[in-house]
Parts: structure tokens; sequence; C-alpha cells
């Protein structure tokens, strides 16, 4: 009798073990898998998550999953947010990796010289993060970041550079980063800006910034450019600059531009118009707004690009010295 009883107990410790060791094994060895994204979204429970993952193929076992979770006292204790799931990890890495919250963020780069209608779709197609903006016009957009502001256009608004932001973070929360990053940049460079430059305003700062960054091709170009349109605004000569006439373009702009879009007049037409265009053209970067904000101090009035392959452009003080510039740099002819 105690012969059989030792062994019924032997043979329970051995299920036992044996089921220790499955679970074990189910549970830490790494699974291999084509790469996953794991979205959980607000309120979203361990036992919709197991299906997730078991669906997609990413762990051994559902259950033991949902029962180590609940052993771990996690439950629906889950934090909301995007994880990225490497090609190889185990249920418990993933367990860990819940239970301590912290989802990936996302990468977002707004590149210097984008407009504000290509920021627009690069995040309206960024995926993992909350899209509550994609239908709104620019007018509730800015409402939204700043009901005090006088700002009517979103232009030029946003600061260009690489944002991470959380992934259970909305598309609103980015718009709003950016925005405060451009104020606090052209705040600074207006209350640093040279005292005699021809600016009624911080827009206009922000403005001039916007045609310096579209028609920079090279960096140590930037405070000569400014210096050429700061000069012509105090002469009183118009800007004559070809990216406000393909921003006054729109759609229409197809590559290129000719003669008679440059006769054609809208408000951005700075060939057929005096002073600097309504709004920014273009999102600027910091080194532009440095650059509106300090021009060289020279009498340039012209410039043009040397097409050399440096992105250089070619600086003249006069029209005559412009005229030999193009013949040299575009007509070829010397």
């Amino acid at each position: 009798m105690q012969r059989k009883k030792r062994q019924t107990i032997l043979l329970i410790l051995t299920g036992l073990l044996v089921f220790a060791l499955v679970w074990a094994t189910l549970l830490f060895l790494p699974k291999s898998n084509t790469g996953y994204r794991l979205k959980v979204p607000a309120g979203y429970g361990i036992s919709g998550v197991s299906r997730n993952l078991s669906a997609n193929d990413v762990i051994y076992s559902r259950w033991v999953f949902v029962g180590t979770a609940y052993m771990l006292g996690m439950g629906d204790k889950i934090h909301r947010g995007n994880y990225r799931i490497p090609r190889s990890i185990s249920s418990w890495q993933i367990l860990q990796r819940l239970r301590n919250g912290k989802p990936d963020s996302i990468t977002v780069q707004i590149i210097e010289g984008s407009t504000f209608a290509q920021m627009r779709r690069l995040i309206d197609n960024t995926p993992d993060i909350e899209h509550i903006t994609k239908d709104w016009p620019d007018s509730k957009l800015l409402q939204q970041l700043n009901a005090e502001s006088n700002y009517t256009q979103a232009e030029g608004l946003f600061f260009p550079a690489t944002y991470d932001i959380s992934s259970d973070s909305s598309d609103l929360s980015l718009y709003q980063q950016a925005f405060n990053t451009m104020q606090r940049h052209l705040q600074a460079a207006w209350e640093e800006r040279r005292s005699d430059l021809p600016y009624q305003s911080a827009y206009d700062l922000l403005i001039m910034a916007s045609l310096i960054e579209k028609e920079t091709g090279h960096a140590e170009d930037r405070n000569n450019v400014a210096a050429v349109f700061v000069n012509r605004l105090n002469q009183h000569m118009r800007l004559q600059t070809d990216p406000t006439v393909i921003y006054g373009m729109g759609s229409r702009y197809k590559g290129k531009i000719g003669k008679a879009d440059l006769r054609r007049d809208t408000p951005y037409n700075t060939y057929t118009r005096s002073g600097l265009p309504p709004t920014p053209i273009a999102l600027p970067g910091k080194a532009a707004l440095e650059a509106a904000a300090h021009p060289a101090s020279n009498n340039y009035l012209y410039f043009v690009a040397r097409n050399d392959g440096t992105g250089r452009s070619q600086f003249s003080h006069n029209l005559n010295e412009h005229n030999a510039a193009v013949r040299q740099y575009i007509l070829k002819k010397h």
C-alpha cells in the first residue's frame, strides 16, 4: 500500500516536473518570426494581446502566455502603444516589455524646405500613430495648436526636424511639437536680428527665411542670398525669385517654369509684385532663420546658380556683372 502511494506521488511529481519543463520551454524559448509590430489599443487586455500574437505565430502557446501574465499580476494592466517584436523573441521577453510599459517611439523626419502640404501628407501616411487631424482643414488645426494666434495660413509655421514621438501619441501632438519648436526658434531669431532690416514683424522674417531655404543650394551662400533679398527690398526692387512663382502655381507646376509663368500674376509671383509674398513658401530650418536675421553686409543685388556641381551661386553687385555671370554659368559663353 505504501509502495503504491509512493509510486502515485512520484508519478504526480514527474508529471508536474514535465509540465513545468514544457511550460518553461514554451515560455522562455525564443520563437522565430518575420518581425512584427504589436498594437495595443487603450483598454486592450492580455487575452486580446495573446490572441493577436498567437494568430500571427509570434508565441508558442497562448495559454502559457496568458497564465504567466496572470501569475505576474498583469491581467488587464497593459500599457497601450505600439511594440516592435523582433524576429526572435520569447513569450517571457514580450511579457516583460508589456509589463514595463515602454512602447516604441515613432520617428518622423520633416525635411527643410518641405511645404506644409508635403508635411501633412507625410504625417497622414505615418503608421502606428492616432490620426485625429487627418480630415481637419488647416484653419481648425491652427486653432487647436494656438487659439490666441493671428495665423490664418499654416505654411512655414512648423519646424523641420526629426521627431521621435511615443507610438501611442496622436498626429496632433506631433504638429504641436513642431509648431512650438518653430515658435521658439523664430522668436530667438527675431530678438537677435540685425536692427536695420526691412521686416515689420517676426512673420516677415519667417517669410524671408523660407525664400532663403528654397533658393540656397549651398550652406555658405545663405547669408549672401539673404543680403540680395534685403538689399532689393531696401531699394524697392522686386525680389524676382523663382520658388515664389512655383509656389503660386500650385498643382500647375510640372517641373519647369516658362516666361509665361513669370508674367502670370499670382499673390506669390515676385516678378509681378513688389515686397515679400503674403506667406512663407516652405518650412525653413534654423540656419535659414539665422540668415534672415543676419544677412551678409554687402551690396549684392543678383545671384545665379553656377551649375558646376557644387551647389554654389555667383553673386553680383549690378546688372552688368549679373549678365556676365549668366553668360558664363548658364549660357556657357566665356
